[in-house]
């Protein structure tokens, strides 16, 4: 199964009437105004969202919080990608795909941001430091970032491959925002922490694979750089024995967030429009 990376499309936010504006974000505009270029920005009216969540429930903004899936991609979550060619079971990474499917359209009804954090490498692998292309490879017969797997779809987790391209199951669609990642963490070498300030975004809410790596790594710097930070750990998954998630969620918990449930999520986006849910 071969298809193009689809890139998401730019949504840009336009300005009342015919008044030039210049910014990434309604909420962070400059705009031509009689003559004179205003730098007044307009802050967007709080939407208030109550979420059950661990240790205590939450009140979310919906006008400055961002849905982060990671890593949802072939080259992991395919059988014929990169980890399956391995011999990596990709169960465990398919387990988000029904919940996710359930939980993006009301994400999306309700206008907020969904990013798409995903493995996107250089070909040349120039930015990748020995300890990541070692970890990837293992051996000297393995396949490692950027090289080819015996069934030839293109070089693993390379930007625009189809490896890098998202599952066919979880197509983006215009208004999404997509940040190519080359580290376990999305925050490192990538221009996503840019990308959020400049739409005014506070609060992360997390979900896709793996639970206790390119997830709970990219969580912890968001943690580390202020953002507030909320795990849908059903809407997370991760092929390490079961210890290791419930370690992951009792550190969110005790140091770096809250945790909670797409399940709820989406409960509580169904009767932010009055909508009827989604069966649990």
């Amino acid at each position: 199964m071969h298809s193009d990376e689809r890139t998401p499309g730019t949504k840009l936010d336009t300005a009342p009437g015919d008044t030039p504006g210049f910014g990434p974000a309604a909420a962070n505009r400059w705009q031509l105004q009689d003559g004179h270029l205003s730098l007044v920005r307009t802050a967007p009216g709080p939407r208030p969202l109550a979420l059950p969540a661990q240790p205590e429930s939450l009140v979310i903004d919906l006008a400055r919080t961002a849905l982060v899936v990671v890593d949802m991609q072939n080259d992991f979550c395919h059988p014929e990608g990169w980890f399956g060619q391995k011999g990596q079971d990709v169960q465990a990474a398919r387990r988000p795909i029904p919940v996710l499917q359930a939980l993006l359209p009301a994400w999306r009804r309700a206008g907020s941001p969904l990013v798409w954090c995903n493995w996107g490498i250089r070909a040349d692998r120039r930015n990748l430091g020995p300890t990541v292309q070692f970890k990837g490879k293992r051996t000297a017969e393995g396949v490692g970032y950027g090289e080819r797997s015996p069934i030839d779809h293109g070089p693993s987790l390379v930007q625009g491959s189809w490896g890098a391209a998202l599952i066919d199951e979880l197509a983006a669609e215009p208004g999404d925002i997509l940040v190519h990642k080359h580290r376990l963490s999305g925050f490192w070498d990538s221009e996503f922490d840019s990308v959020l300030r400049n739409a005014g975004i506070t609060t992360l809410l997390f979900a896709g694979i793996n639970t206790d790596r390119c997830v709970f790594s990219t969580l912890q710097d968001a943690a580390f750089l202020g953002y507030d930070c909320v795990l849908l750990e059903d809407a997370c998954s991760t092929s390490s024995p079961g210890y290791v998630t419930d370690g992951v969620l009792y550190l969110v918990r005790l140091l770096h967030g809250f945790t909670a449930r797409a399940a709820d999520l989406g409960a509580a986006l169904a009767d932010f429009f009055d909508l009827p849910s989604q069966p649990d």
